[in-house]
């Protein structure tokens, strides 16, 4: 299954997790959940015209929620840490 890169990487996360990351040049993605790493390294390296040196992958189950008197469930989905080589960076604002 061919994927665009623009279909794999979601978003790039903006959260207090992701900012401690940041300084060791750690990004977090919000990624298909089909995809792989491969997949996700292309992408990343595609998208942002950087050098990535690993990706690690982690799916998040959905929790579930009350909605007034019925039970309801948020969508399960897949985070990417991506580790930038030496020396690179995403612009981020």
């Amino acid at each position: 299954m061919s994927f665009l890169s623009h279909d794999i990487i979601k978003a790039l996360l903006r959260t207090e997790k992701s900012t401690f990351y940041e300084p060791k040049a750690k990004y977090l993605f919000l990624v298909d959940k089909a995809a792989n790493k491969i997949q996700i390294k292309r992408a990343v390296e595609e998208i942002y015209k950087v050098k990535v040196k690993a990706v690690n992958t982690l799916v998040c189950c959905g929790k579930l929620k009350k909605v007034r008197y019925q039970l309801g469930r948020t969508p399960d989905f897949k985070e990417a840490v991506v580790t930038l080589k030496e020396g690179q960076k995403i612009a981020t604002t």
